[in-house]
């Protein structure tokens, strides 16, 4: 800039005239502002980022306001304030950038807003700011990036869901028991060899007698409404749909007052033990929340190899968006040596099953296998068929 002084004034001292020294005069507020503008120090300024809250879900919208101060009154041109987001963020549709070009003048305090209409699902956090400053002439500029940090958690969108078990249960109550299997003593349907275990109170005396061995009587059996929920994390575009339900099936089971489970294996696998309570479902929802399809593993695979884990008889339901015959294979298996299995396919708003698809959910019925079509956006249908 002294250097661009100098040239104008040494054209304005040779070659003379209204011209030449018009020019230097015109150029000498600009060349000077642009002097004093580089002994302007940055580290004035003080940026903040506003969150209304921590907590979203996926969807909702965020309005997010951004609040420049600083120590004096300087003025300044423009400035140009960028809020750097994570990708997730940068490509969703927003009213309007995060970018913004302010002319704060003489002002010590200005702020201005950006909206994202539709949070996507995840944990996103906010790292910093670039601010930049000028001359009206372009000639100078200066920039700094500043640490602001925040973060906020888009929970899983999820659809009200009246939950109801889909085999008929004996002893409905609000809570349910921790064992899948239960005898009831008072509905004695016949009666068994003794095994180890039984009870004293348990033995048919009378047959005994008869047959000259040791008889026990054979009871009703009772399920509980445990659920275990295994969730498909292969990459799929229907992959948010089938988040989607899963948290409101979670929900759904939790709020009528059962106990839930749930198993995914994304990454690196996780699961959630079978509890009750506000607590738990929120440990699931945040879970929900930052799951990928990012599975190495095949639907299929998992199952075979869970299957010797779990310990407990439930009732278990698969969440998937793809229906293969050694994935019915496996749940059959699976089904046959831990409990019953419904099979919940996620399907597009108006998606049909293919022909393949068809004959494969006609095997799994064979089979046990409970499978139900889930359409994107009509979640609140599923449980319909046992309400009736």
């Amino acid at each position: 800039m002294l250097f661009l002084i100098c040239l104008t004034f040494s054209y304005a001292m040779f070659q003379g005239g209204f011209v030449s020294w018009f020019l230097f005069y015109s150029f000498l507020p600009f060349s000077i502002y642009c002097v004093v503008l580089s002994f302007y120090s940055l580290n004035e300024l003080e940026v903040t980022r506003v969150l209304p809250k921590s907590d979203y879900n996926a969807g909702e919208p965020l309005k997010v306001t951004v609040t420049i101060k600083r120590r004096n009154s300087f003025p300044l041109f423009y400035l140009l304030v960028e809020d750097h987001l994570t990708d997730a963020l940068k490509y969703t549709e927003k009213i309007s950038s995060p970018k913004a070009l302010v002319f704060p003048g003489l002002k010590r305090e200005f702020s201005y807003q950006y909206t994202i209409t539709k949070l996507p699902r995840g944990e996103h956090f906010f790292q910093s700011f670039t601010l930049r400053i000028g001359d009206p002439l372009g000639l100078f500029e200066k920039e700094k990036t500043f640490a602001s940090e925040g973060k906020i958690v888009v929970y899983p969108a999820y659809t009200e869901l009246l939950y109801r078990p889909f085999e008929n249960q004996y002893d409905q109550g609000l809570t349910a028991s921790r064992e899948r299997v239960q005898r009831d003593t008072s509905m004695a349907v016949g009666v068994r060899d003794y095994q180890p275990g039984d009870r004293f109170s348990w033995i048919n005396w009378k047959a005994s007698a008869k047959r000259n061995e040791i008889m026990t009587k054979e009871f009703e059996q009772r399920q509980s409404h445990d659920v275990f929920v295994i969730m498909d994390c292969v990459p799929d575009q229907r992959f948010e749909p089938v988040v989607s339900f899963t948290a409101s099936l979670l929900r759904a089971v939790l709020k009528k007052g059962a106990q839930t489970g749930l198993l995914t294996y994304s990454k690196e696998r996780a699961t959630f033990p079978i509890r009750g309570g506000e607590q738990h479902l929120q440990q699931l929802f945040y879970h929900l929340a930052k799951i990928e399809a990012k599975s190495l593993r095949s639907f299929e695979k998992v199952l075979e190899k869970e299957a010797f884990f779990i310990q407990q008889m439930v009732s278990f339901m698969l969440v998937t968006a793809q229906l293969t015959k050694p994935l019915i294979e496996k749940a059959s298996f699976l089904g046959q040596r831990k409990g019953s299995i419904t099979l919940f396919l996620i399907k597009g708003l108006k998606e049909s099953p293919t022909d393949e698809e068809r004959s494969l959910i006609a095997v799994a019925n064979a089979r046990g296998i409970r499978i139900v079509l889930v359409h994107e956006g009509n979640f609140a249908a599923v449980f319909s068929e046992v309400t009736r």
